[in-house]
């Protein structure tokens, strides 16, 4: 592929272990209570249905550089929809505001989705002073003048806090996390700016989408949805970073038992939200040996059982994750099918920067996903990891101001990849 432009992530996570992400500051083997509670603020949270903000508050264990770049920085509980079901759930994310005077038209929206941090409720950034390694990005967007709004996904953070008591709970919403589903993600971050939007009345209806790793799924995921997706923003553009997009391969991978570390780690992750979705997912004809003794360990990101993942980590065999038979290797492969992307069309221009030659997917599935959305019909410009951090910025501040994008779509032609790593 050529005419990339030069990026390098600024969101670095390759790993799906939180060890990997950063921290609270505190030991992530002791019992996870929450971050304290902040102030209630007030917003609009009237109406009804996804979009609708349900309650924001102050965080009040924010990293002191980001706190100081912000006239406002919330953590927000909102409705979205889940993509499993249609169901509408509640999910938590931070929003922060510049200092300063809004611009004409209101503060223009960045919507970040975030790497994968685990399945479980204390994975969530909005319950790190660092966002789990985000806060540096938010940093960066804010210094450019934008509101930025970071969900944690469906199933990750906090219980609602009642403000009319001093109560926040730790559990998820809708009873778990979805693990790669694209369209809940896709859901979860448009419905993240709906709610900003009633948090600070000053923010325009103008918004771009900035993901990582399985938020660069769910920013991709996003551009299919918006057109059809109760409508009314203006999506001007889409940075979709080492995106989790094509994901069928993985079954055959685990049968052919060349996965990566890293990639073992993803699929028991996923695994474990098929478990959590489906009771009657037989689980067992997929995970063995060392991975089914060790298995809440090994999907563990907090509290005790997280204690010696790492370790156990390195202990897994080709095996271990090996589907028991064709049928199984089959099943989960169109639950990967069902998540993976293009799925369809998209909304606005995208810059797809594919993984590295060590990364999670491999880059020959990222070129086929690319190819066949571009037969779709949809404006892709192909970026590579590079030198520059402010390139990519660059990039989202010239779709806010409609700088014709550059589409790198011409000659490529849909392709089948691999079914395996290479």
């Amino acid at each position: 592929m050529k005419h990339r432009v030069a990026l390098v992530s600024t969101l670095t996570c390759v790993t799906l272990l939180l060890a990997a992400c950063g921290n609270r500051g505190a030991d992530p083997a002791a019992p996870h209570s929450g971050p304290p509670k902040g102030p209630a603020i007030e917003g609009d949270f009237s109406g009804a249905g996804p979009g609708t903000l349900v309650s924001a508050e102050g965080l009040v264990d924010l990293d002191p550089v980001l706190r100081d770049k912000t006239s406002l920085a919330a953590r927000i509980v909102y409705e979205s929809t889940s993509g499993i079901n249609d169901s509408h759930s509640l999910v938590t994310a931070t929003v922060f505001v510049p200092k300063g005077d809004p611009p004409p038209g209101g503060w223009n929206i960045v919507a970040l989705g975030h790497p994968a941090t685990g399945i479980q409720p204390p994975c969530a950034p909005s319950a790190s002073p660092t966002l789990l390694g985000s806060a540096s990005t938010v940093g960066a967007l804010i210094d450019d003048g934008y509101l930025v709004a970071t969900t944690d996904y469906q199933g990750l953070g906090l219980g609602e806090t009642d403000h009319s008591t001093s109560d926040s709970t730790i559990g998820p919403y809708n009873d778990y996390h979805p693990f790669l589903d694209s369209t809940t993600e896709g859901y979860n971050v448009i419905d993240s700016v709906r709610a900003a939007r009633k948090l600070v009345p000053a923010a325009s209806d103008t918004f771009t989408v900035w993901g990582t790793g399985q938020g660069g799924q769910a920013a991709w995921a996003a551009n299919e949805l918006a057109p059809d997706y109760r409508g009314v923003l203006n999506l001007a553009g889409v940075v979709a970073e080492a995106p989790t997009s094509a994901l069928d391969w993985l079954a055959d991978a685990a049968a052919d038992g060349t996965l990566t570390r890293d990639q073992q780690l993803m699929l028991a992750q996923f695994l474990a939200a098929l478990k959590s979705e489906d009771s009657a997912f037989d689980l067992d004809a997929y995970r063995h040996g060392g991975v089914k003794d060790n298995w809440n360990a090994l999907t563990a990101c907090w509290g005790p059982e997280s204690h010696d993942r790492d370790r156990l980590a390195e202990q897994i065999g080709p095996d271990d994750l090996r589907p028991a038979n064709g049928d199984a290797t089959e099943a989960l492969r169109a639950y990967l099918q069902k998540t993976s992307l293009p799925q369809a069309p998209t909304a606005a221009p995208m810059l797809v920067v594919p993984d590295g030659p060590d990364g999670l997917i491999p880059e020959a599935q990222t070129d086929a996903a690319v190819a066949r959305a571009c037969a779709m019909g949809d404006m892709i410009q192909l970026g590579d990891q590079g030198a520059d951090p402010s390139a990519l910025i660059n990039w989202i501040n010239d779709r806010f101001n409609a700088v014709p994008a550059q589409n790198d779509c011409a000659g490529l032609t849909a392709t089948e990849p691999p079914t395996s790593n290479p």
